[in-house]
Parts: structure tokens; C-alpha cells; sequence
């Protein structure tokens, strides 16, 4: 029997269950049930394989056998525009939209995710030839722990304030608070945004989370997702029933005005908080760095 054997099987194993484990469907319903499943669970036992072949690969000194890792990275590659493609064709037909910055983060995750399978397999199967299946087994819990701390990333409620304010019109402009979002002209239509809607101030904890906010892709996940959650009161072809985020151009607070279907305020905000901060959406102002003339540093 080859003694590989064992080894191989517990990196695959243990890669592919670490995969299912970050494979989770929420209330965004994606990814799909069930076959949306199937295929990164079926790409994650790819990348498992992959991982764990590269131990006696490189034990038995094939070190050309290793460079199929680089093939891997092109086609796991592939999976991101693959996610990102079908993620902006179901975009329009979405009553509130993700937005492309929302779409290119949840790409970039499901890319990211089999590559950390791959360190895991790798890690694990590398244990259990050289230690045994005692510390292989403690190993695999570590990194299965890792992964999943480097999966949570940062909320939006971590950076902001989030307060309930009630909508007001003044004339035909709707605000938030003190914080104008848009004008809507027609009685019928104020009245129902009287009734249903909801309005909520995000007030930044600091400078960098003031430019986060700013981001327009950061503004249309938040009310994409508190919309997914609670449903919206609005069908096509009604663009003043669209949710809106709008800043306030003298402190940076961020109005948000929502008409949700279920009435719940502390749902509400708790999606607001919930909301993943966009990597592509974070800056960090504050830690520029400047010579004494005032020019920025690398």
C-alpha cells in the first residue's frame, strides 16, 4: 500500500469539509440551493485534492509536479469571473440592485475561499506524513479555526453609529433627520412613504470610516441588503420608491431611507450593523503619512 496513501485521504477530508463549513446560504439566497452548492463544493474538493497531492509531490522531490499549482490559480481565477458574470446578470432583475462593488466582494470571497482550502489540505496532509495523525488532527482544527476568523472580516455597525430617525417632508424634499434625500412631488406618493418608510442615521466613529461610508457601492449594500431582509415596498417603474442612502456634505453622517414591507425598526438597524464592509470600499485617510512640504509618502 502506498504510504501516502492515508495522508492524501485525510487532506482531502479535511479541505473538503473546511469548504462545506464556509459554504452558507443566507438571506441574500445565494449561493443558490441546492446546485449552487454542488459547485463549490465540488470546486472546494478540487482545490482539497490539489492542496494534498503537493506534499508527496514535493517529499518525493517532483518538484516540477508542484507548478499544476499555478494552473490552479488561473482556473480558481476563473471561478471569480464566473460569480462576478452571473452575479451581474441577476443584478437587473433585482428591485434593489447589489451594486458592482458588492458583486466584485462576494467574487474575490469565493475565489479567496479555495485557496485557503488549499492551505489546508497542504498543512494537514504535510502533518500527518512527517508527525502522525495526532498533531495532523491538530493542525487541521487550527487552520479550520483560522479560516473561518479570516471569513467574518468587518461590519458596518463596527464603524458606524446606527440611529432610528422618523422621515419628514419639507415641501416636496424628503429628509432623514436633517439630511435631504430627494424631492417627491406627488401627495400619493409621500403618503405612502409617511406609512411604510424608515429612516436611519449612520454616524462615522471616525475619519476613515467617514470616507467608507462615502463609497457609493458601500451605501448600495447596506440598503440592498436591509431591502433582501425585510422585502421592499416598491415594484419597477416607481423611482421614488427606490431606497436611498444620501451623506450629509458638512459632518459626513449618512441618512438612509428605506420602505421595507416589515415593520420592524430593531431588525432593521441589526441588518445595517450586519452589512459587510466592502474591502474595496475601506480607506484609511488617517494613517497617510506626509514629509514636512506637505507631499504624501509611500
Amino acid at each position: 500500500m502506498n504510504e501516502y496513501l492515508y495522508p492524501v485521504i485525510f487532506g482531502v477530508v479535511v479541505g473538503t469539509v473546511t469548504r462545506i463549513s464556509m459554504l452558507k446560504t443566507d438571506y441574500r439566497q445565494y449561493p443558490t440551493y441546492l446546485h449552487g452548492k454542488i459547485i463549490h463544493i465540488a470546486l472546494g474538493f478540487i482545490a482539497a485534492s490539489l492542496g494534498t497531492i503537493a506534499v508527496p509531490a514535493i517529499l518525493e522531490e517532483e518538484y516540477t509536479a508542484i507548478t499544476f499549482l499555478t494552473v490552479a490559480a488561473s482556473q480558481f481565477r476563473e471561478v471569480r469571473n464566473m460569480e462576478r458574470n452571473t452575479l451581474t446578470e441577476l443584478d437587473s432583475y433585482e428591485l434593489v440592485s447589489r451594486g458592482k462593488a458588492y458583486i466584485e466582494g462576494i467574487a474575490l470571497t469565493f475565489e479567496s475561499r479555495n485557496y485557503l482550502v488549499i492551505f489546508t489540505s497542504l498543512l494537514s496532509t504535510f502533518a500527518y506524513v512527517i508527525f502522525g495523525i495526532g498533531i495532523a488532527t491538530i493542525v487541521a482544527v487550527i487552520c479550520f479555526f483560522i479560516t473561518h476568523r479570516m471569513m467574518k472580516g468587518n461590519k458596518i455597525g463596527d464603524i458606524v453609529h446606527v440611529e432610528y430617525q422618523p422621515l419628514h417632508f419639507e415641501g416636496a424634499g424628503l429628509h432623514v433627520d436633517d439630511i435631504y434625500i430627494m424631492n417627491i412631488g406627488l401627495p400619493s406618493k409621500q403618503e405612502i412613504i409617511l406609512e411604510y418608510g424608515m429612516g436611519f442615521v449612520l454616524t462615522p466613529k471616525n475619519l476613515n470610516a467617514l470616507t467608507t461610508i462615502s463609497n457609493l457601492g458601500q451605501r448600495q449594500a447596506i440598503i440592498h441588503d436591509v431591502s433582501t431582509a425585510l422585502g421592499v415596498h416598491r415594484d419597477s417603474g416607481e423611482p421614488s420608491l427606490y431606497p436611498l442612502a444620501k451623506r450629509d456634505l458638512i459632518d459626513g453622517r449618512l441618512g438612509v431611507f428605506l420602505i421595507p414591507h416589515e415593520q420592524d425598526r430593531e431588525k432593521a438597524e441589526r441588518v445595517i450593523k450586519a452589512c459587510p464592509t466592502l474591502e474595496n470600499a475601506i480607506r484609511m485617510p488617517s494613517e497617510r503619512h506626509l514629509d514636512q512640504k506637505g507631499r504624501e509618502r509611500a
